[in-house]
């Protein structure tokens, strides 16, 4: 059988394969135009770059995976500059940051140490002021109990001595709460005439401490916590009483004779109610009135000998 123009098969076939070998591009040729001139495929770039490292001596490398990231980019030729230089910056930035936290331990230490220090000192001055605290307490007792010995030598002193007790007529206005809180910060307590006879001695000092006037002035009595229950301040129940009693005419004379009331004193006592409750002596007489507690009287103390 012949074939174009006498030629042989063998010669056309071969033909038809150098036409169609240049007609398509090679695998080099695609890889160059899909990664750029100059790039090969990775695995032939290891390879070449193997052969470079063994001629050169390198003994022991198997392959560039044993390679570091940076040497096998350089080893590679696909090396950065600019991003080699950027790793650096960011482990120098690393490393300034370690140094830092660092030193910011050793001040967080220091401050701890310190605070520790301010605390031992901070509990130290709590107990020394516990401390100071405890002495002047101590030293405000002693003060009041030497100001009440001075009240009492003052007004066993300066006032009448009877029996175990003294007694003290104190020139100054006072309500009867007042004046028993006087008598008190000088060691004693509003006068409580325990009977009859305590009482005639406590008037003959007011007389004669008030005379030619008749003053009222307060003593330890009231009714403040029941209406005509008499107690002393301590407490105490009133054993004897020595109200005011208007005179009274002699029997059988008519209301013309009765004689008339000194100065005017009033009617009988305890007459106020609920509006006196409290109880004070009259100079001239020694005899009881109840008056308003918030009345403002001379006062009479009392201290213990």
């Amino acid at each position: 059988m012949e074939w174009l123009g006498g030629l042989p098969p063998s010669w056309l076939l071969g033909s038809l394969l150098a036409l169609l070998l240049a007609l398509t591009p090679s695998r080099a040729a695609r890889e160059d135009e899909k990664n750029g001139p100059g790039r090969r495929e990775p695995q032939e770039e290891d390879w070449e770059t193997l052969a470079k490292v063994r001629e050169a001596g390198g003994e022991g490398v198997t392959g560039s995976r044993g390679w570091g990231r940076g040497e096998r980019r350089k080893a590679e030729g696909r090396w950065d500059p600019e991003v080699d230089r950027s790793q650096r910056g960011f482990s120098s930035r690393l490393a300034g940051l370690d140094s830092g936290l660092h030193q910011l331990h050793v001040r967080l230490h220091t401050l701890d140490a310190r605070v520790a220090e301010l605390g031992r000192g901070l509990r130290r001055m709590r107990e020394t002021a516990a401390k100071t605290h405890e002495a002047l307490e101590a030293l405000e007792a002693a003060e009041l109990r030497g100001q009440q010995e001075r009240g009492r030598l003052e007004g066993c002193l300066k006032g009448l001595r009877l029996h175990h007790k003294c007694f003290l007529l104190v020139r100054d206005y006072e309500s009867h709460e007042a004046a028993a809180a006087r008598c008190g910060a000088r060691g004693g307590a509003l006068a409580m005439p325990a009977d009859a006879s305590q009482m005639a001695g406590l008037g003959d000092y007011l007389r004669r401490a008030l005379a030619p006037y008749n003053w009222p002035v307060w003593i330890g009595v009231s009714d403040r916590r029941a209406e005509g229950l008499y107690l002393f301040d301590n407490g105490q129940r009133v054993s004897f009483f020595a109200w005011h009693r208007r005179p009274r005419p002699p029997p059988g004379s008519g209301p013309a004779s009765a004689p008339p009331d000194p100065a005017g004193l009033g009617p009988d006592q305890p007459n106020g109610g609920l509006q006196e409750n409290c109880v004070a002596t009259t100079s001239d007489d020694g005899t009881w009135w109840d008056q308003d507690c918030q009345r403002r009287l001379y006062f009479a103390c009392e201290f213990p000998l």
